[in-house]
């Protein structure tokens, strides 16, 4: 997710709201942009490289697509990005090594999933597939059927060439504690719709979704020091090791639906 915060999108979502209330939510909006600001500015780590090389086989490859929260911007070594994570974890159950190829991009919203996509080498075709996407969506005001789409298209795309897709789906931002309340309310409830969407549209095209904000935003609520990174914004090593390990058994899960059958030693395709 950007920094540009949920403010505009509570206050194009509440039609009902009136002028004050209009005028509370973009003050707050302020307050959290100056509470927030940029200090881990907008590059992540890069983690592109094969993990867990110990392991017998050709390289599973694994392809990261969306948003801030799959670079893993906050996370301070390599190792403890969201991509290292997820690729140490499914080298780990299949006991194969994994390539990581991160193309998601901070800052980007559900209609950059096209270009991240264009961007790859010629040939290039992934084994899985993981797209975190959306709060850069809810922040920006994008209409939810329309930030659906754009995943829905991405996900056919990759369907077709035979990639394993999974979605985790938009968090909560009502966890991000330096925003205000009522905006923070409205952030959530604004960001649970578009989650909801995302998991319906990925059903319905192959992927399988996975609700970050029941699986991991409890937690985030719940610890918030520890969970979040310097910005308290994105997420902190251990973070990023939690979201990896709700995704990691989806993954498996997903790979042996699209096989038929168990993958470990399955040869890379």
């Amino acid at each position: 997710m950007g920094a540009a915060i949920i403010g505009a999108s509570a206050v194009g979502g509440a039609g009902a709201v009136v002028f004050g209330g209009r005028a509370l939510l973009h003050r707050q909006a302020a307050i959290a942009r100056r509470r927030i600001g940029k200090p881990l500015g907008e590059q992540a780590i890069d983690a592109d490289r094969i993990w867990r090389k110990r392991f017998d086989g050709p390289p599973l490859e694994l392809l990261l697509l969306g948003d801030s929260i799959a670079v893993g911007l906050g996370a301070e070594r390599r190792k403890d990005t969201l991509g290292a994570r997820i690729a140490k974890g499914v080298a780990g159950r299949l006991k194969r090594p994994v390539r990581l190829r991160t193309a998601a991009v901070v800052g980007s919203e559900s209609s950059a999933l096209a270009a991240q996509l264009d961007g790859l080498e010629p040939g290039y075709r992934a084994d899985v597939a993981v797209i975190i996407v959306g709060g850069n969506d809810v922040t920006h005001r994008v209409p939810i059927p329309v930030s659906v789409a754009h995943l829905t298209r991405a996900i056919r795309r990759l369907r077709v060439d035979g990639t394993t897709v999974v979605v985790g789906t938009c968090p909560d931002l009502g966890a991000i504690r330096p925003v205000p309340q009522p905006l923070r309310a409205l952030g959530s409830r604004v960001s649970r719709r578009l989650a909801n969407a995302q998991a319906a549209a990925a059903e319905g095209v192959g992927a399988r979704p996975v609700s970050l904000r029941r699986a991991v935003g409890p937690v985030f609520v719940a610890n918030p020091h520890e969970m979040f990174s310097l910005d308290r914004f994105h997420p902190s090593a251990l973070g990023y090791r939690r979201t990896a390990e709700a995704l990691v058994p989806a993954i498996i899960e997903q790979l042996e639906d699209d096989e038929g059958r168990p993958v470990v030693g399955r040869p890379s395709r």
